[in-house]
């Protein structure tokens, strides 16, 4: 029952040391002011963009997914008025 003990005691402290990633900060507005998903996935289409994965991150819109050069992408984006806040793009040389 001991090493039980120890061991959660060490997972504890690892998983503190450990910063987290935080999405970025992309609207301070309300949810009833942002895009409805069927309207952000489709200027996320038009922005030739191909989501795998659509979510609500914090206060963002996230995909996952390719961009227009089929490259992996994770892109968050405004809400509000859906622009990209942040992208990163899968560098596969």
């Amino acid at each position: 029952m001991r090493k039980i003990a120890v061991i959660a005691t060490i997972a504890g402290g690892l998983a503190a040391a450990v910063p987290a990633v935080a999405s970025p900060d992309c609207t301070k507005e309300p949810q009833d002011k942002w895009l409805t998903e069927d309207a952000m996935k489709a200027k996320v289409a038009e922005m030739g963009y191909k989501a795998d994965v659509f979510k609500v991150e914090g206060n963002c819109y996230e995909i996952y997914g390719h961009n227009k050069a089929g490259k992996q992408v994770e892109v968050y984006f405004n809400p509000v008025s859906g622009e990209v806040v942040e992208e990163e793009v899968e560098d596969k040389d």
